[in-house]
Formats: C-alpha cells, sequence, structure tokens
C-alpha cells in the first residue's frame, strides 16, 4: 500500500492490529547507523557503499558482517565483537535522532485504538533505547527485536511473532516498513504492508 501523504492514511476495515518497523519508519536513524558502520568496518578494510547499506535494510547486524565478510574476501574471525563495536558507535549519537514525524503521528493516532508492536531487525536494547529518545517506547504493546526470531526479514517471522504477542490475527495487521526486506516480509505474512518512504522527502 502506498500513500504519498500519512494524514490520509486510516486503518482498513477490520484491521486489528498496527506493527512498525523502527529504524527509518519511527525513527530517522538511518544516516546515525551507516555512519556507525562505515566507521567501524573501515578498521577491517571493509568497504560498505551507501546504497548496500539501504539494499540490506532491516537484516540483523551479524548477518551484514557475514555478507559483507564473503563479499570482500575479507576474512573477520569475531562477528559479535564487530556487532557491539558497531552498536556502541550509533550509541554515542543516538541523543541526536529524531521522529520520523508522518509515521509517528499515525502510532500517536492509534494508541489505545489498536494494538500496536514494533518489530525490527536490530537488537532489542538499541531499538528501546531508540524509541525512548524520541518519546515513543511507552506507545507499544510489544517489541521483538533480531534476538526473538531464528529468521529474519525478508522472512515473515518478525511479523508473526509480534502479531502473536499482542493476540492479533497476521492477516488483519497492518504493517509499516521503508525497506524492501520490511515490505517482502510483510507480504510473506500475509500482512497489509504500507510503505512509508514516499512519505518521507528524498526516500
Amino acid at each position: 500500500m502506498t500513500l504519498t501523504n500519512s494524514e490520509l492514511w486510516t486503518a482498513p476495515a477490520g484491521t486489528t492490529a498496527l506493527i512498525f518497523d523502527c529504524d527509518g519508519t519511527l525513527a530517522d536513524t538511518m544516516p546515525a547507523h551507516y555512519l556507525a558502520w562505515t566507521a567501524m568496518l573501515r578498521e577491517y578494510q571493509i568497504a560498505f557503499s551507501e546504497q548496500r547499506f539501504y539494499e540490506l535494510g532491516g537484516m540483523p547486524g551479524h548477518k551484514i558482517i557475514e555478507l559483507l565478510s564473503d563479499e570482500s574476501g575479507v576474512a573477520v574471525s569475531d562477528v559479535a565483537v564487530m556487532v557491539v563495536d558497531k552498536e556502541n558507535r550509533y550509541l554515542e549519537s543516538v541523543e541526536a535522532i529524531q521522529r520520523v514525524e508522518p509515521v509517528c503521528e499515525i502510532a500517536i493516532r492509534y494508541h489505545g485504538v489498536l494494538p500496536m508492536a514494533v518489530a525490527s531487525g536490530g537488537e532489542r536494547v538499541i531499538v528501546q533505547r531508540t524509541l525512548t529518545t524520541i518519546g515513543m517506547l511507552e506507545l507499544f504493546d510489544a517489541l521483538v527485536g533480531a534476538e526473538d526470531t531464528v529468521l529474519h526479514k525478508p522472512e515473515p517471522d518478525v511479523f508473526l511473532e509480534a502479531a502473536r504477542r499482542i493476540g492479533s490475527e497476521p492477516a488483519r495487521c497492518v504493517v509499516f516498513e521503508d525497506t524492501d526486506f520490511g515490505m517482502e516480509a510483510a507480504l510473506r505474512a500475509g500482512m497489509t504492508g504500507v510503505d512509508i518512504r514516499p512519505w518521507v522527502i528524498g526516500r
């Protein structure tokens, strides 16, 4: 589902829950994440173009590192350490993160009207910190992070788990996303996907 103006969006008849991605959807975190990625990867001499970064949006950090390692031919010995390093670099700038207002306005409008969850490819503690920074954490009934499912976007598991936690049938959920992986995951989950990119200038 694509609308050019978020103010025109209303929940379709029969909708019982809303599910939101976090990075790039509720919070304008992608530039900060990209800077953290490039700073960390520079130490390993692994290139990561901005285009590739956005192509992999929604993929957990350890999967991105494994993929880039294979693509670049640069062997890495401790992916977990690299993920922590990257996340710490991101947290150094998290206080400057702003809301994606068109999407947050929808979440505020439907708070207390429909159950709502956040379903992200990021680590739960990082997502919680981001949502707290933009003053949105308390609006949601559940938060599903990368560690909560075995498979990740574009697989549907994160959205299906979010629907389970808020007690909604997948077919009656609406998902808000800003990546191709996320939109595909929503489709595979049997949910209605709303691509928020037209609402954000430059996306």
